[in-house]
């Protein structure tokens, strides 16, 4: 997030204040079409697009990763967890949820933040490579390539339904979620952004629908800079975009969370909505 604050999702507002960010809030899509003025659509991705993640599912027929939470050892320090529900019936595609941290926390934070939101399927929960996300501090780059390395180990070991592989994540986790997940919408089906600030995507494949929730009494990224803006424009680039504001300041309502999962994890997130 651009403001210094108490990352975690939580039930309580917290009481930091803003500083100023250059992104901060922005309500327009860099690059709406594109760079090159288009949408990349379904074409092949050239050299030299360091937001593109190449990991894919493949064609895993069992999960193999135990259940429960477990590192996947990728790094020393700041690593990725993976969350393997126990009930899961690991000779099935199962949804995957990749779940992105706030300023200056963890994915193992998020995670705990969270049980309550009853996450669902199997949820890949890295750590950012510094106190936040690259594209915050300047542009794509090592957490694009971490997330990629995390995603191909899980993909590896897991049985995943490509058709519902989500995006998700609070403050900058969120503003990385419409940024990285706007250009990546060939794997990311669905986006959650909880609380976004801003949105700085490369050339945008795909058009995945996207669900933005914040706090009408946010004061760490008000709700009239940064969703309010966000929205309308995601929506006048195309993106079919649910939207739910909440009486509450910087946080994640668990009842939030949850309908923002349920719908982005359903085999058909229409029949999760009514609509």
């Amino acid at each position: 997030m651009a403001a210094r604050s108490t990352s975690r999702p939580s039930s309580r507002p917290t009481p930091s204040r803003p500083r100023s960010h250059p992104k901060l809030c922005r309500g327009r899509p860099r690059g709406a079409l594109g760079r090159s003025g288009r949408r990349l659509g379904g074409q092949s991705p050239g050299m030299g697009s360091p937001e593109h993640l190449s990991a894919r599912p493949g064609a895993v027929a069992e999960t193999t990763l135990p259940a429960g939470t477990s590192a996947l050892g990728l790094a020393r320090g700041r690593d990725a967890l993976v969350h393997v529900p126990a009930g899961l019936a690991r000779d099935r595609p199962a949804p995957l949820l990749v779940l992105l941290h706030g300023a200056g926390s963890t994915g193992a934070a998020m995670l705990d933040a969270l049980t309550g939101a009853e996450l669902p399927g199997v949820v890949l929960a890295p750590d950012s490579r510094g106190r936040t996300w690259d594209v915050i501090l300047g542009g794509f780059g090592p957490d694009v390539a971490f997330l990629d390395e995390a995603l191909a180990a899980v993909f590896s070991r897991t049985a995943v339904d490509a058709g519902r592989v989500v995006l998700a994540g609070f403050s900058d986790g969120a503003s990385y979620v419409l940024s990285l997940g706007l250009s990546n919408g060939d794997l990311f089906r669905r986006l959650v952004a909880l609380s976004p600030g801003f949105m700085a995507p490369g050339p945008q494949r795909g058009q995945p629908p996207v669900f933005v929730s914040h706090g009408r009494e946010d004061q760490v990224l008000p709700i009239e800079r940064c969703s309010r803006r966000l929205v309308p424009a995601l929506r006048a680039a195309g993106y079919d975009v649910r939207y739910e504001e909440f009486d509450g300041g910087h946080v994640v309502p668990p009842a939030v969370a949850r309908s923002g999962f349920s719908w982005a994890t359903a085999a058909d997130p229409a029949a999760a909505t009514g609509g």
